[in-house]
C-alpha cells in the first residue's frame, strides 16, 4: 500500500525548475500541521484567476524569505480545478517565480472543504489561515505586506 501511495504522489506532482507543485487534500495538510507543532504555518488559499490573490502572492514569498531563520512554513494552496494543474497552475508558478511550497487542493466538495477550513469562510478569495499549536486565525481578505507581517508576529 505504501508503495502505491508513493507512486501516486510522484504521479500527482510536477516539478517547475526545482519547484514542486502537488495535489494535496485537507487531511494531508492537517497531518502536516500536527507533525510540526513548534512551527507557524501561514496557509494562503488562492487561484490563478484571482487578481487580489496574484497581487498578494509576492508578500507571502517575502515573508518566507524574511523569516527563514524562524520556524515558519508558508503553504500556497491553489483552489484552481485539479485538471488545471498542468495547463494553468504550473505555468503560473513558473512565470511568477514562486518559491514557497505550492499545492493544488484535491477535494471534491467545495462547500465541505470551505466549512472545514473555517466555518465563517464564504469561499471568497484570497483567504489565509495562520496556525501555531492551538492558535488559529483565519482571514478572508487581501493582505498588504505590513498587515501580513503583523498577523504573523501575533501568532508566532
Amino acid at each position: 500500500m505504501k508503495k502505491y501511495l508513493f507512486a501516486l504522489a510522484l504521479l500527482c506532482s510536477i516539478h517547475v525548475f526545482g519547484q514542486q507543485v502537488s495535489l494535496v487534500t485537507l487531511d494531508q495538510v492537517c497531518q502536516r500541521i500536527q507533525l510540526g507543532k513548534d512551527t507557524t504555518y501561514v496557509i494562503n488559499f488562492w487561484a490563478t484567476w484571482c487578481s487580489p490573490c496574484v497581487e498578494e502572492l509576492p508578500f507571502f514569498e517575502k515573508l518566507a524569505v524574511q523569516y527563514k531563520s524562524q520556524k515558519l512554513k508558508v503553504l500556497l494552496i491553489s483552489v484552481d480545478f485539479k485538471s488545471k494543474l498542468k495547463t494553468s497552475v504550473v505555468p503560473f508558478v513558473k512565470k511568477h517565480g514562486l518559491k514557497n511550497q505550492i499545492f493544488v487542493l484535491n477535494e471534491q466538495d467545495q462547500q465541505e472543504y470551505i466549512n472545514r477550513i473555517d466555518s465563517t469562510w464564504s469561499g471568497a478569495l484570497p483567504a489565509t489561515l495562520i496556525i501555531k499549536n492551538q492558535t488559529r486565525k483565519f482571514f478572508e481578505k487581501e493582505f498588504t505586506y505590513s498587515e501580513l507581517v503583523e498577523e504573523y508576529q501575533k501568532v508566532k
